[in-house]
């Protein structure tokens, strides 16, 4: 099974910028689909995108398209997630996750990180 570890997460201003990464451990990242979920207080786990195992396929939830851009570089076992134009609805912990099946909901997702907390201020 794939270890994951997220960091990147902290505290920034409105309309900034910040990049996330999603190391991988255990096994080979590359044979996986990623996604990158948000979790604000009181809310459900959401997804926010998703990349296929080459990188060639990506989606994006409604909320954050044109600002977040999610990639890969399998020859480092990393999975990236560049958050810009950060908005304080972007608060919320985040957690990176390899698919155990089709589909994007958090129930089709097997390993798990540990997640890293963005705060934005307004």
């Amino acid at each position: 099974q794939v270890q994951l570890t997220e960091s990147g997460g902290r505290l920034v201003q409105a309309g900034g910028s910040l990049r996330l990464s999603c190391a991988a451990s255990g096994r080979t990242l590359g044979t996986y689909r990623v996604a990158w979920f948000r979790q604000a207080p009181g809310k459900e786990r959401d997804l926010v995108a998703a990349i296929n195992w080459s990188g060639s396929s990506t989606y994006y939830a409604d909320s954050v398209k044109g600002r977040f851009t999610i990639s890969r570089d399998n020859a480092k076992n990393t999975a990236y997630l560049q958050m810009n134009s950060l908005k304080p609805e972007d608060t919320a912990v985040y957690y990176c996750a390899t698919a155990l099946r089709g589909g994007l909901g958090p129930a089709d997702f097997g390993s798990w990180g540990q997640g890293t907390q963005v705060t934005v201020s307004s």
